[in-house]
């Protein structure tokens, strides 16, 4: 993925991703097809593909779903174990 500008100021908008000016082209479809993977309710289909591939090559399609997927594995794992967040990422939490 291409570097872009706004860490802080874009974490704290990750869960409005949609509506913020923040995000590139790319970053949009990327953040939806995290959530099309992510929710048991959704699908990657062949449209959403479509926009992943004009925005990304095959290898980084690739690392893209893998880091998807080793988040949704922790975010099952850890809190079952009862691992708790190192700090190094602090992320607002949702009002």
């Amino acid at each position: 993925m291409a570097e872009t500008e706004g860490g802080l100021d874009k974490v704290s908008e990750v869960v409005t991703w949609r509506d913020s000016k923040l995000f590139s082209d790319s970053e949009r479809v990327a953040l939806d097809y995290a959530e099309a993977v992510t929710y048991t309710d959704r699908q990657v289909d062949d449209v959403l593909f479509a926009q992943v591939k004009k925005h990304f090559t095959e290898p980084q399609i690739v690392e893209l779903t893998a880091a998807i997927a080793f988040e949704n594995f922790r975010s099952k794992f850890n809190p079952t174990l009862g691992i708790e967040a190192q700090g190094f990422c602090l992320v607002p939490r949702r009002s």
